[in-house]
Formats: C-alpha cells, sequence, structure tokens
C-alpha cells in the first residue's frame, strides 16, 4: 500500500526493505517533483509502520527519536555508498497504515515527518 501511495503521488520507488551495516529503510523513492522549488530532487527515506488497531497506539508516534536516529544514520550510509545521490536533497517521511477494516485500510502519509 505504501508504494503503491508513493508511485501515485510521483515518486519512484529505488528501493524496498534497503538493508545496511547501520540498520533498514522500509523504503528508499526519489521524488522529482522537488527539483523546481528546491532546485534538485529529493531522496525520500520513509519509515512505514502498521497496525491492525488505532487503540494499539499511533502508528506514526512509533517513530521515536531511537528510530529516527537510526534512520539518520541508513540515509547517511547510503548516500556515502551511491555516488549518483550527490546533490539530491534528502528528507524522512512516514507512512502510516491502520488496519482496524482490512475492506478500508486507514492510510496517512507525512511528508517530512522528522
Amino acid at each position: 500500500m505504501a508504494r503503491r501511495l508513493l508511485r501515485r503521488r510521483g515518486m519512484k520507488i529505488l528501493a524496498r526493505n534497503y538493508r545496511c551495516p547501520k540498520g533498514e529503510a522500509d523504503l528508499i523513492a526519489l521524488d522529482r517533483s522537488t527539483r523546481g522549488d528546491l532546485g534538485a530532487e529529493t531522496l525520500a527515506f520513509v519509515e512505514v509502520k502498521t497496525l491492525s488497531s488505532p487503540q494499539r497506539a499511533d502508528p506514526h508516534a512509533a517513530v521515536n527519536a531511537d528510530k529516527q536516529r537510526r534512520l539518520r544514520r541508513v540515509a547517511a550510509y547510503y548516500l556515502a555508498t551511491h555516488p549518483d545521490a550527490e546533490g539530491l536533497n534528502v528528507r524522512f517521511d512516514v507512512v502510516a497504515i491502520v488496519l482496524e477494516d482490512p475492506h478500508a485500510p486507514q492510510v496517512t502519509y507525512i511528508r517530512s515527518a522528522f
């Protein structure tokens, strides 16, 4: 669902479940729409949080300071090992999915979440 949402927003998925010595990123996507406003395309490191019930917790609140720190380390590693990413903007997004009703999942996209 998260990949489909990002693609509908015009983003190109570069990696899913990206693993490196610094940790993991659920999705890495290229957002070309920022070229005009920011002068360059943007590399989005996306955390996907899924819960079966909204009573358990707010899915995007689960991206705490520790998870943010780990995702920043993954992004730094990715940028250091992918020379083609030089000059791109970087941001961190969250896609929160609540599956309370399996026929109508609630999907929330938080651009620049942190």
